[in-house]
């Protein structure tokens, strides 16, 4: 759980691939910032944290800490970035209640910045672990 999201300026949801990622990126009001895909890169991923960073206080989530999803938390927390995790069951019934069948990594990235911004309890935090 993220006990500091108050402090969140910008929420940054990442749906991991093994070759691409996308992210999208909204602000506490729910507007969005960014949405983009991203190679499987160190240095894309630090420019997309750079760019996002002059909107303030950044948290990025992922749906898949481990093996393919392991690069964006690494490079996010070596940036100082509070990193954290939607678990994928929270996940699968949070696209439920979204509209649209079709799973796209815009649509799930763009699901899991919007858990990220208003349901912070489906959360887990550390997902380097």
């Amino acid at each position: 759980m993220i006990t500091n999201h108050a402090d969140i300026d910008v929420f940054i949801g990442i749906d991991v691939g093994k070759h691409n990622h996308h992210a999208v990126a909204l602000d506490r009001d729910g507007k969005q910032l960014l949405s983009k895909a991203l190679p499987q890169n160190e240095t894309k991923l630090k420019a997309l944290i750079t760019r996002l960073r002059k909107h303030g206080r950044l948290l990025v989530v992922v749906d898949q800490p481990a093996t393919i999803g392991a690069l964006p938390v690494t490079v996010a927390q070596a940036q100082g970035i509070m990193v954290a995790y939607l678990p994928g069951l929270a996940m699968r019934r949070i696209a439920d209640l979204h509209p649209g069948e079709a799973k796209t990594d815009a649509r799930d990235a763009g699901i899991i910045a919007e858990a990220a911004r208003t349901m912070p309890h489906t959360l887990r935090g550390d997902p380097g672990c």
